[in-house]
């Protein structure tokens, strides 16, 4: 009994209030600037997404409270249920803007490929954790490669190209994490380059996930197709100058000139509102929330733990790079949503699942030992 209040008392301790924080704050800035992209158009933008932001802070409360050791035996179980879901995708899932990615339940729908990321870095943590001590053998880093490999050829088949890379991303961090040898990621990393360029000149690419690279590089090539979002974009942004046009008071947004307003470009509209202001101050959140996280990865003991926190760290700072980059038009334009921010049931459930999981290793870092 009373091993069991000891317990109890330092996990309390362990708690990391200011992480938490500092996602209600992000979660809620993200609604008002939803509102701000939506109120003239239709209520049902903010209303599904107070109910999955609901559902989300539902779902931390529950992952915080279970043992990460305990999840780890599902792995396997998780990993499959999720190879499953990506399968029903490919063959009935909801076809949308040309990709075919979600799954209609009744009135709501939900996408497979954002649950994937959560369900690989389950599985590779475990994969990690038991095979620490091969890490350093190719053999082993190319089987974890494998099991991130069938889910991400299933996301390419949807296509999204976008979350395939993320996945990609994720898996050499948590990779790089349990110790496997750089030049073994090296050449990986080398072989993944060229089968982008085979998949690039046999056509796998499709034209218009081409286009946007090259947009890239040049918006100005393809002004009012594949250089439409970042040109919008900049100028939304420079409008904004320090403080911002005021709230809905935007004209780039409020006259619907920034497509994906909602979604993928909703950093956009902050930055023409609130201005440099605004900007800076999302940042500053996405930065806590980031060094929180890092700490909590810094100060956990157990191997299973830093390589959770290590995978669900690059998932989130790979997220915010990508997303705030395009919208600069220093990232070429991806359909990758701003955690906490963009509207999308999917992705918010997953990233508070995420920070659950954080808070939930946070409380046990330190081994208990009586």
């Amino acid at each position: 009994m009373l091993h069991g209040k000891t317990m109890d008392v330092r996990l309390r301790k362990n708690f990391d209030w200011p992480l938490l924080m500092v996602t209600f704050v992000t979660a809620v800035f993200g609604l008002v600037t939803l509102y701000s992209a939506t109120h003239d158009r239709s209520p049902i933008f903010l209303h599904l997404q107070i109910f999955w932001l609901i559902v989300g802070i539902f779902l931390l409360v529950v992952s915080t409270m279970v043992d990460p050791q305990r999840i780890a035996k599902f792995a396997g179980h998780i990993y499959i249920a999720i190879l499953v879901a990506l399968v029903v995708v490919v063959i009935v899932g909801h076809t949308s803007h040309g990709a075919q990615r979600w799954i209609s339940l009744g009135p709501l729908r939900f996408q497979p490929s954002e649950f994937a990321k959560l369900a690989i870095i389950l599985t590779l943590a475990a994969f990690f954790t038991k095979k620490h001590e091969k890490i350093r053998e190719f053999s082993t880093l190319f089987l974890s490669l494998c099991y991130a490999g069938l889910p991400i050829a299933l996301i390419l088949k949807q296509p999204d190209l976008a979350t395939a890379v993320v996945t990609i991303i994720i898996w050499y961090g948590m990779a790089f994490m349990a110790g496997a040898r750089g030049r073994h990621l090296l050449f990986i990393f080398l072989a993944s380059i060229a089968i982008f360029a085979l998949m690039w000149h046999v056509g796998l690419v499709k034209n218009y996930q081409k286009q946007r690279l090259l947009a890239f590089i040049n918006p100005n090539l393809d002004p009012q197709e594949s250089g439409y979002h970042i040109i919008q974009s900049r100028i939304a942004i420079g409008s904004g100058e320090v403080t911002g046009q005021g709230f809905l008071k935007g004209t780039q947004v409020q006259g619907h000139f920034i497509p994906e307003e909602h979604t993928d470009f909703i950093f956009t509209v902050v930055a023409e509102e609130e201005g440099f202001v605004g900007a800076i101050g999302l940042i500053a959140l996405y930065a806590i929330l980031l060094w929180r996280s890092f700490l909590i990865l810094a100060g956990t003991e157990d191997l299973l733990g830093r390589l959770l926190a290590s995978g669900i760290i690059t998932m989130l700072a790979v997220h915010i790079v990508i997303n705030i980059g395009m919208t600069l038009g220093i990232m070429p334009v991806a359909g990758v949503p701003l955690p906490l921010f963009s509207y999308g049931g999917s992705n918010l459930i997953v990233t508070l699942i995420s920070i659950g999981l954080l808070l939930g290793i946070a409380k046990r870092r330190h081994r208990l030992v009586f």
